[in-house]
């Protein structure tokens, strides 16, 4: 059995538009790759195919979770980027960059929300964050 991965959009009140994954089993021999989600890391397909039910229940919380209040899609992914700055996410922070400036976000917000780690998270974490996230941005701008 093949994972097909594909996004759509979907719209929530007070304006958050997301591309989610989704899960769905095939018969296909091979997964089939929507263009967006192959800039997804190999580590988190493998984990998915393995795991489609958790994977599931995953995307069901985190739409959930965004569902649930005002906060605008740019919004929340600075909030998510300050998160995984505080839990020295490298991967997840790269995939809110990137996410965040779908969303409409500048760098000088992303700088701001990375910034606002320092007091909390210390320096060494905030300057690797900063890091992580122009490594993103280059890798944005070569593609």
């Amino acid at each position: 059995m093949a994972l097909r991965l594909t996004l759509r959009r979907v719209s929530r009140p007070g304006s958050i538009r997301r591309a989610w994954v989704r899960f769905q089993s095939t018969t296909d021999q091979e997964p089939c790759m929507d263009p967006a989600t192959e800039r997804l890391p190999h580590t988190y397909l493998e984990f998915v195919a393995r795991f489609p039910e958790l994977a599931a229940a995953h995307t069901a919380a985190t739409e959930a979770a965004l569902a649930g209040g005002p906060l605008d899609a740019r919004s929340c992914e600075l909030i998510k980027i300050g998160i995984c700055l505080g839990g020295g996410l490298e991967s997840a922070l790269k995939s809110h960059v990137r996410r965040a400036r779908g969303a409409g976000a500048s760098v000088e917000e992303i700088e701001q929300a990375i910034s606002l780690g320092m007091t909390t998270t210390g320096w060494a974490r905030t300057v690797a964050a900063w890091r992580w996230m122009q490594d993103q941005l280059e890798r944005d701008s070569a593609q």
